[in-house]
């Protein structure tokens, strides 16, 4: 039942969507399901003609790999997984190009650790290349890089992932495409009693114990994980939609009523980021000249050329105080340079950061989406 407070998926101006390997692997050839691939494909092109920005993480390399290396059923070794894996990341990417290379959308693989979540540094570059590529209209294809993680560095599966993808790449919904069609008041394939919850406003004790785990062959995901990934996404101001991922146009359904738990936010993304980021202890202060704090006030990034010193010990990705002329707080942001770094080019042009610093370098200070100003 979809009410007024139902996220709707054609309002988002940014979403990532989750695709389990039981979607996307057949489990009798170990191949790429080509026509629901070829359906989802009509699915993201409808959404970047509606001007839409789409995100997709995408499970399926280690299927798709050990059956080209010929690898036995069952579970693999770290070894074998991580082999596998290698292969299969390339025909993962190749399937996403080939289908959506037609409708003119060009792809981009990109592989992720739970380490460029978790630490500053890797999270705002991760962030800063989503950014990128979303503004040159690529559809990035997503996966947890298990090539070369190991269990302390491991996600450890894909719906948590992609809700830290959501939250990094600042995207308004996230939609895990599944095996069931949402939430439930208790498992429904044991229990016939059990209700269907089309819409969650929090994630309470009570919410959560309805979690139970998943029956596919192939996917490590069950409800738990779901409603971990619900409550990070919900939590930093992105809605998230479990929906049924298996008919032919499983986004179109989605649109037009298909059954599916949404879970809301109770703040834009931007919004949490900004009160995360408001609530950091700052390592360090850049003072700025007038020209400077009037572009910040305007929701400018803020630049070398108009700071005048740096103050205190910060490495990359760090908080600092923004001070005004008068030596008032005017914001605090995230920086993209060490205290070191950002010394050495303190009131010079972007143009001539390279030349200072020896190596090429981002144009901006801080960027005005890790900023919070007034």
């Amino acid at each position: 039942m979809v009410t007024e407070l139902t996220p709707q998926l054609t309002h988002a101006r940014r979403f990532v969507v989750k695709i389990g390997s039981a979607l996307l692997v057949d489990t009798q050839t170990g191949t790429v399901k080509t026509d629901w691939l070829t359906g989802l494909a009509l699915d993201v092109a409808d959404a970047r003609a509606r001007g839409q920005e789409v995100v997709i993480v995408s499970s399926g390399s280690i299927a798709l790999g050990r059956r080209v290396l010929g690898l036995p059923e069952g579970e693999l070794s770290l070894e074998q997984s991580q082999a596998a894996a290698a292969v299969g990341q390339i025909q993962l990417a190749r399937a996403y190009e080939q289908v959506l290379a037609p409708h003119g959308i060009t792809t981009a693989q990109v592989l992720l650790t739970l380490e460029d979540s978790a630490n500053r540094r890797r999270y705002l570059n991760s962030r800063a290349t989503f950014a990128t590529l979303l503004g040159l209209g690529v559809v990035p294809i997503v996966n947890e890089n298990d090539t070369i993680a190991t269990d302390e560095i491991r996600f450890g599966d894909n719906d948590r992932l992609a809700a830290q993808v959501a939250v990094m790449s600042g995207a308004d919904q996230l939609v895990l495409l599944s095996d069931v069609d949402g939430l439930y008041t208790a498992n429904p394939m044991i229990d016939d009693t059990a209700e269907h919850l089309p819409l969650v406003q929090a994630i309470t004790p009570e919410i959560a114990a309805m979690a139970g785990e998943g029956v596919s062959g192939l996917s490590k995901g069950g409800m738990v994980t779901k409603l971990m990934a619900a409550r990070t996404a919900t939590d930093a101001g992105c809605a998230m939609a479990i929906t049924l991922g298996a008919s032919d146009r499983p986004l179109r359904g989605l649109t037009s009523g298909a059954r599916a738990t949404w879970f809301t936010a109770a703040q834009d993304p931007q919004a949490a980021r900004k009160r995360w980021i408001g609530a950091m202890k700052p390592r360090g202060t850049l003072a700025v000249d007038a020209g400077a704090a009037q572009a910040l006030a305007r929701g400018k990034s803020l630049l070398p050329a108009g700071v005048k010193w740096v103050g205190g010990k910060f490495g990359r990705g760090e908080p600092v105080t923004i001070e005004g002329p008068d030596g008032m707080s005017i914001g605090k942001g995230l920086t993209r340079y060490t205290s070191e770094e950002a010394r050495l080019i303190c009131g010079a042009q972007s143009g001539d950061i390279a030349e200072l610093l020896g190596y090429p370098a981002r144009s901006a200070l801080i960027h005005r989406d890790d900023m919070v100003t007034g």
